[in-house]
């Protein structure tokens, strides 16, 4: 039996996937006919797992049950003392642990919206993400709270370190909430570059995250089902799944996949934060007996790199998957050789924020034959290759990739006109991204054209070319992305002194990274005498900057 057929009886009348058409948002999509209603039904459920260890965290381990407990105790004390009722937002900045987690259950549980704000930007950029959401609170970690020092936030600020515990210990014996909340109501805003403009909060509803969920049950499901019907297995006896989290809560991998699927699943996480370290990933793996791994940007390069590989049990890993960018055909290869078993049923996909961080899926000996695909659509996904004036492009042929499912999120927030650009008719997202399909399959050419993607995070250019353009001595500035072997892209800037003035590019590096994440700092300097070359409407021709072609136009 090969996969449509296993599809097939997955998602088919009476299957546990079961799709049905309902009306989504106005327009008639296909959505799994047996699903929770919200995420608060999910948390409810994940209690009666009891004892089993939910969250390991340096050295703390919190099971289902006191999860559970944490996250009723909190919620009860953002109602009564910060007055946290359902549509508030609750900003969450800090580095991935335990009480990010708890933070983001107790939140949605009262169906308010949890805000989460990237952990790398400078403090011009989370005030920026305050004013952007207006919370009701922030909670954050010391680090990340100090970079705010003597700014006025504007409202009441909790600090992980010294005053969470408050809250876990509120009301030890509160129920969860019992507000209403209806699976189209917002839960989430994740905020993310797009082609123009700062940053935007896209908003993900109850039932985006929902769908979410149940179309990785829906693979993992049919993976399985597929490994079995070809007597593909691990040796050994089978270990409970534990999975390692090394990406970002603030990121779609870590809250989604990390937090949201594995509460489902009823699955071990194991967490830790601060800069990524091989050496202690392998430690974890060998000690957790991890099972499940998504590496992204250069993760999984510098783990097999790493010259203690050898000196660490890794066999138990059995699943490995990219997260943010896809993985090179050779990376691939080399973790194949290393990891058999994990190998054999490695994947990767495509997705954006907006799209719920999932649309396809290209794993196992699919991903071998084809190692340039993001796989195809997923059961509820509908991809299509558009031109510039909408039409339906055939197989093959190059144009914006566009997404329809239950999956795409409400809107951007507070921010009607970027959404009207990126949500079309039949609630179709725009991706601005350059793809074709081919038999099925979709291969993604470029990012959107001015995007940099740096590791598994988006950089958007026009920040650092507005910073740049504000120092006294630039006359101009464009900012581009470059290739590099393990992070995929770096930054490089091209700077245009003014009249008679010397620039030192370790000067500007430091004026960058005074407002700005230290990712978005140029890695790369390029100092012209000669105006940018722009065109008619004077846009800087990027692809002259960067040697990818040759400027046509004549200057008037």
């Amino acid at each position: 039996m090969g996969i449509q057929e296993i599809e097939a009886q997955l998602t088919g009348p009476g299957g546990p996937f079961e799709l049905a058409e309902e009306d989504v948002l106005g327009e008639t999509q296909a959505v799994f006919r047996n699903r929770a209603g919200n995420l608060r039904e999910l948390l409810a459920q994940s209690a009666e797992r009891g004892d089993a260890e939910y969250i390991v965290y340096e050295d703390r381990r919190i099971t289902f049950a006191q999860h559970a407990r944490q996250v009723a105790s909190v919620a009860r004390a953002l109602q009564e003392r910060f007055d946290v009722r359902k549509g508030d937002r609750v900003a969450i900045l800090a580095a991935n642990c335990p009480e990010w987690i708890i933070s983001y259950w107790a939140v949605t549980s009262l169906g308010a919206i949890a805000v989460g704000l990237n952990g790398w930007w400078a403090a011009d950029e989370i005030l920026y993400g305050l004013a952007d959401s207006e919370p009701k609170l922030l909670i954050g970690d010391r680090k990340r709270i100090a970079r705010l020092a003597g700014e006025d936030v504007g409202v009441p600020v909790v600090e992980m370190e010294a005053e969470f515990r408050e809250l876990v210990q509120y009301a030890p014996n509160a129920e969860l909430p019992e507000t209403a909340i209806d699976e189209d109501d917002p839960a989430s805003i994740l905020y993310t570059s797009g082609t123009t403009g700062r940053p935007k909060g896209a908003v993900a509803s109850h039932r985006n995250l929902i769908a979410a969920l149940g179309l990785q049950f829906l693979h993992g499901l049919r993976a399985m089902l597929l490994a079995a019907e070809r007597g593909i297995q691990a040796s050994g006896p089978r270990r409970p799944t534990c999975v390692l989290v090394t990406s970002p809560l603030f990121h779609v991998s870590g809250l989604y996949t990390g937090a949201l699927m594995m509460l489902a699943s009823g699955s071990k996480t194991v967490w830790r934060s601060g800069r990524f370290d091989p050496v202690d990933v392998m430690r974890l793996v060998e000690k957790e007996e991890v099972t499940n791994w998504s590496p992204m940007g250069d993760m999984a390069h510098r783990v097999l790199n790493h010259p203690d590989l050898a000196k660490y049990d890794l066999s138990s890993l059995i699943g490995i998957g990219s997260g943010g960018a896809p993985l090179s055909a050779d990376l691939m290869q080399r973790i194949r050789k290393q990891f058999p078993v994990a190998g054999a049923g490695m994947g990767t996909g495509y997705g954006l924020t907006e799209s719920g961080a999932i649309a396809t899926i290209a794993w196992a000996d699919e991903l071998e034959k084809f190692p340039a695909t993001v796989g195809r659509p997923l059961p509820s996904v509908q991809v299509e290759i558009r031109d510039e004036k909408g039409r339906t492009l055939p197989d093959g042929r190059e144009g914006e990739v566009c997404i329809r499912s239950p999956l795409i999120m409400l809107e951007y927030w507070r921010n009607p006109k970027a959404t009207s650009e990126t949500i079309g008719a039949g609630r179709w997202l725009f991706t601005g991204d350059v793809g074709r399909i081919e038999d099925g399959r979709l291969y993604i050419n470029a990012r959107a054209r001015d995007l940099i993607l740096r590791g598994a995070e988006n950089i958007y250019p026009v920040e650092i070319e507005h910073r740049l353009e504000v120092h006294p001595d630039v006359e101009e500035a464009a900012v581009v992305g470059v290739d590099h072997p393990e992070l995929g892209q770096e930054v490089k800037a091209f700077v245009v002194a003014r009249a008679g003035v010397k620039l030192d590019t370790d000067a500007l590096a430091l004026f960058v990274g005074k407002t700005l994440a230290t990712y978005k700092v140029p890695a790369h300097w390029e100092l012209r005498d000669a105006p940018l070359p722009r065109n008619a409407t004077g846009k800087v021709l990027k692809q002259v900057l960067a040697g990818e072609a040759e400027n046509s136009f004549v200057a008037e």
